[in-house]
């Protein structure tokens, strides 16, 4: 481990690292899915989303640009997992939707993740989990307002 003066630094080092291992981890689960990081990562989002969510939200949420977003929805549509319907707000917004190929795939990253997350987060005691989890959930609230 890094030697760091600060505990600020130490905290900075550990949340950036976590974040990078763990979905590398899940990326190394999901290989023999057949699908990019970004086409399962958005595959997940689609599946979880209340309603058929533009090009452009999914990008923010998988946090690529835009354009990279094109390139992965073209992917996924051309093997058939998710479809791209024109808002009847705004014809230059195509809105996305899980075909069922699509649903069966978010079934395996769910098994997968579910997986993962029991492996990993099962070797934390709860109460040491809750803890954490409060606490970065008002790092984030504090955060979002600082943007």
């Amino acid at each position: 481990m890094a030697n760091y003066s600060l505990p600020e630094e130490r905290f900075s080092h550990a949340l950036h690292t976590s974040a990078r291992i763990w979905r590398a981890l899940l990326d190394k689960r999901m290989r023999d899915l057949g699908v990019s990081q970004a086409g399962w990562l958005a595959v997940a989002y689609i599946a979880k989303a209340q309603a058929p969510m533009s090009q452009s939200e999914l990008a923010a949420l998988v946090q690529v640009e835009a354009a990279t977003m094109v390139s992965t929805v073209d992917k996924l549509e051309n093997a058939g997992f998710v479809t791209r319907v024109p808002s009847e707000t705004d014809r230059r917004v195509k809105l996305l939707s899980l075909t069922p190929a699509g649903q069966a795939l978010y079934d395996q990253v769910k098994v997968k993740a579910d997986a993962v997350r029991a492996e990993i987060l099962g070797q934390i005691s709860p109460v040491r989990l809750r803890a954490a989890t409060e606490f970065l959930e008002d790092l984030q609230k504090i955060i979002e307002n600082s943007l």
